[in-house]
C-alpha cells in the first residue's frame, strides 16, 4: 500500500470512528449496555466505572487489525492505527480535558474546545437512559459555538483572586 492510500485510510478510520461513536453512544449505550454505560452519567467515588471497558473492546479491536495487517502493512494495519488514533484523542478530550481524569488539564481559552465541553455538559445533565443529547466526541452543534464565543473563558487570574477572597 502506497504511503498516500496509508495515510487516506487512517484519515478515513479516524473520521468514520467519530460516526460509529455517536451511533454507539446514542443506540447501544443509552439502548441494551445501558446497565454498563449508567456509571458514566452518575456521580460515584471510583477511579474507574463499567463503562470503562469500551475502551477495551476498542482497544482490543484496534490491536487485533494492527496484528493481522502488521505482517504486510496492509489495509487491517491502517485500519488499526486509524481506531488507535482516535482512541488517543478521545481519551485525552473525554477522560482528560472533559472529565479532568487527569489533573493536567484543566480548562481550554479555545473556542472549540469549551464548546465541546459545554455539549458534553448537555448530556450529562440528563442522568437517566433517555433525554441526553450531543453524543459524539469531535463534531459540536453550532449552537455551542455561539455558546463557547459570547461567554468568555475565566482567566486564571481573576479566578485565583475570587477564590482567595473567599
Amino acid at each position: 500500500m502506497t504511503p498516500l492510500a496509508a495515510a487516506a485510510v487512517v484519515t478515513a478510520t479516524f473520521l468514520g470512528m467519530e460516526f460509529v461513536a455517536w451511533f454507539m453512544h446514542r443506540f447501544v449505550l443509552h439502548g441494551p449496555l445501558w446497565f454498563l454505560h449508567r456509571s458514566h452519567h452518575v456521580r460515584h467515588p471510583h477511579r474507574f466505572e463499567r463503562n470503562d471497558f469500551f475502551f477495551l473492546f476498542y482497544g482490543s479491536l484496534s490491536m487485533l487489525f494492527i496484528i493481522y495487517g502488521s505482517a504486510d502493512k496492509d489495509w487491517r494495519f491502517w485500519v488499526g492505527s486509524g481506531i488507535a488514533a482516535y482512541g488517543t484523542l478521545y481519551f485525552f478530550v473525554h477522560d482528560v480535558l472533559i472529565h479532568g481524569r487527569l489533573r493536567f488539564w484543566r480548562k481550554s481559552r479555545n473556542t472549540y474546545l469549551r464548546a465541546l465541553n459545554m455539549a458534553h455538559k448537555m448530556h450529562h445533565k440528563t442522568t437517566g437512559r433517555d433525554g441526553s443529547e450531543e453524543f459524539g466526541l469531535l463534531w459540536v452543534s453550532p449552537r455551542y459555538f455561539s455558546l463557547a464565543r459570547r461567554k468568555p473563558a475565566p482567566d486564571r487570574e481573576s479566578r485565583r483572586l475570587r477564590e482567595s477572597a473567599n
